[in-house]
């Protein structure tokens, strides 16, 4: 479809993105078929102790990000999202994302770095970054291992969202996982517990 050239096309804005689409190209995938059944989020990680490194790409920056490369250097904030595809985002962590977004600079300013993680592949992450204006890491685990070795849990297409706080030597400070009660810790929460 081609744009008369003197009108200049409609630029992303936040009222633009719609929480989910009635375009499901990219939803019924091996990852929604490996994450349909519900398993409830468990912890199976404990406080004062290190969690599982991993590397992913950083969508939002270009580069591989490796957990253990902020090992005794700062704190950082792990907030596993749920985002069926580009189009359709969990109606929970949708605001969730959005407030940690708009926050980024409270984290940055306590000394911790927010590394958000998605389930999305990084064609459709590359587009998340671009419609919400990702400040923070979105790193992107269309297998969704990460979510396993933490315990997240999964339902309907998608593995379920959490939050942990790993102090600047890398061990468990603080973990949240989904509950139809709480969703997501608040971004008052996070800075609460980071100190």
């Amino acid at each position: 479809m081609s744009q008369c050239p003197h009108v200049s096309p409609k630029p992303h804005t936040l009222k633009n993105i719609m929480l989910t689409s009635t375009d499901f190209r990219g939803l019924f995938n091996k990852r929604f078929a490996d994450n349909f059944l519900p398993i409830p989020a468990y912890n199976k990680l404990y406080l004062g102790v290190g969690t599982p490194n991993f590397e992913l790409p950083d969508i939002t920056n270009d580069r591989s990000c490796q957990l253990s490369d902020y090992r005794g250097k700062q704190p950082v904030i792990l907030a596993l999202t749920r985002i069926f595809t580009e189009k359709q985002y969990c109606p929970f962590c949708f605001p969730h994302i959005l407030a940690l977004n708009e926050n980024y600079e409270k984290f940055v300013e306590k000394g911790a770095e927010v590394l958000m993680v998605t389930s999305t592949d990084e064609a459709q992450s590359k587009i998340v970054v671009r419609d919400l204006g990702l400040k923070m890491p979105l790193l992107s685990d269309p297998s969704c291992q990460v979510f396993r070795r933490y315990g997240t849990g999964q339902s309907l297409g998608a593995p379920l969202p959490a939050q942990f706080i790993l102090d600047k030597s890398g061990k468990l400070q603080f973990v949240h996982l989904f509950s139809f009660l709480d969703h997501n810790a608040s971004v008052e929460r996070l800075l609460a517990e980071l100190g």
